[in-house]
């Protein structure tokens, strides 16, 4: 069944807040607003300030997930000094999920990569998610987008560690590649079935950097800013972003395209789509 998309070439916070409106689906409960806290250095990433009239319609809590690799975030007393130092504390109540061990771990059965998902295990207070995603490059992934915010971003440390790994963390960096974004993708299954469905995804394809908001260098985005995409699927809402970079006439898209082919981006979207938790089939659904 082709998912619905909506789409706006206009990147406003009030644009994401309509078009949030658009989607016929109530998010129940506490709600977990996961977005990307940006590491301490990084340009690129989406402050405070452009979510907050979503954040603040919607009243839940933000929420991240320490780091697996050093930096500003691989501690929670870091990571809990930049959600300040960035503004997220200001406005909005702030939840580090893995602040405290152990992990939640949820299980994947049918898992081909992995069997488990190493979580932050304050997970459980929560009923629903927002997922608010920067859609741009990764130097790993080829791409970042709903279903690498759904895995590695929802993952505990130790957790993008085992995600990474394959299931050996002691292979964090040197796993087989197609197996790491498969890996992803089963991670990703693991929390939506957790909150039964009950997930909005909002993309913003601004700042788009071949560099994730993970990078504390990172490259100036190398393409013009294209939109807003939100929807109720994973899958379709990151299909989308790809097919609208193809579809660009910025020259600049050649950059992020070769990040994200060199890397085989899309085969997180074709392991997604495999295990079936949502659709590459969408209807596009623009709004001025």
């Amino acid at each position: 069944m082709s998912a619905k998309v909506y789409f706006s070439k206009t990147i406003t916070p009030e644009k994401v807040l309509e078009l949030y409106g658009m989607i016929d689906k109530t998010l129940p409960g506490k709600v977990a607003i996961k977005v990307h806290s940006g590491e301490k250095g990084n340009q690129n990433f989406l402050h405070p300030e452009f979510w907050r009239p979503v954040i603040d319609h919607v009243g839940g809590t933000v929420v991240e997930c320490n780091t697996a690799y050093k930096g500003a975030r691989d501690t929670t007393q870091r990571h809990l000094q930049l959600l300040q130092d960035h503004g997220w504390s200001k406005y909005f109540p702030v939840d580090l999920l893995d602040a405290q061990g152990p992990d939640l771990e949820l299980p994947i059965p049918a898992g081909k990569i992995i069997q488990k998902n190493f979580v932050g295990k304050d997970l459980v207070n929560y009923d629903s998610m927002l997922v608010l995603s920067h859609f741009k490059g990764h130097p790993m992934g080829g791409y970042g987008g709903a279903i690498k915010q759904l895995s590695i971003g929802v993952a505990s440390s130790y957790g993008k560690k085992y995600i990474h790994g394959t299931g050996k963390v002691e292979d964090f960096w040197v796993s087989d590649h197609d197996s790491f974004l498969e890996a992803m993708a089963e991670a990703a299954g693991t929390v939506i079935d957790f909150f039964k469905g009950n997930l909005i995804y909002v993309n913003v394809m601004k700042n788009m950097s071949v560099d994730c908001d993970c990078c504390a260098v990172a490259e100036d985005p190398c393409i013009g800013d294209i939109g807003i995409l939100v929807s109720t699927d994973p899958i379709a809402i990151d299909q989308a972003c790809i097919d609208l970079v193809y579809a660009s006439e910025d020259p600049g898209k050649a950059h992020l395209l070769e990040r994200i082919e060199s890397r085989n981006g899309i085969h997180t979207i074709e392991a997604a789509a495999q295990i079936g938790y949502g659709s590459r089939e969408y209807t596009l659904i623009e709004i001025q």
